[in-house]
């Protein structure tokens, strides 16, 4: 895999959790969220996600992470053998600014999915599937 094989518009095909057990929960945007991730050829990343479902709480309650409705940041990417490294630059939380995002990568065919740690809530790993956009998609 190059890095020339992560430029270009991905959109949002699935968003979940895995808690230390193992166990599949419903991610902080609800069952159903959408977004796009732009990586650009000269190193630029861009992030935007939103839940489609009405605000409501998550599955596993209040206590265990905030509802979301809106999650986005922006800055730079790099390519780390299976791996792909985010710098953010521009993000809704100041914390965030200027920390490096790891994110483990498989890329098969025109499905990525990238996997992280949580960056609100409890920690926990996060698991997000993306396919590329294509002409009109």
């Amino acid at each position: 895999m190059t890095t020339n094989d992560l430029t270009g518009v991905w959109r949002l095909a699935s968003f979940h959790d895995v808690d230390d057990d193992g166990v599949r929960r419903e991610g902080p945007l609800g069952p159903a969220p959408v977004g796009l991730l732009f990586y650009s050829a000269d190193g630029h990343v861009s992030v935007h996600m939103m839940r489609t479902a009405p605000d409501q709480e998550p599955a596993d309650g209040p206590a265990e992470r905030p509802s979301q409705s809106y999650m986005s940041y922006s800055g730079t990417w790099r390519r780390t053998g299976d791996q792909v490294v985010h710098t953010i630059t521009l993000a809704p939380t100041p914390g965030w600014i200027g920390t490096d995002q790891v994110r483990e990568l498989l890329l098969e065919g025109d499905l990525l999915t990238l996997y992280g740690n949580a960056l609100v809530g409890r920690p926990q790993r996060r698991v997000l599937e993306w396919r590329r956009v294509t002409g009109a998609d």
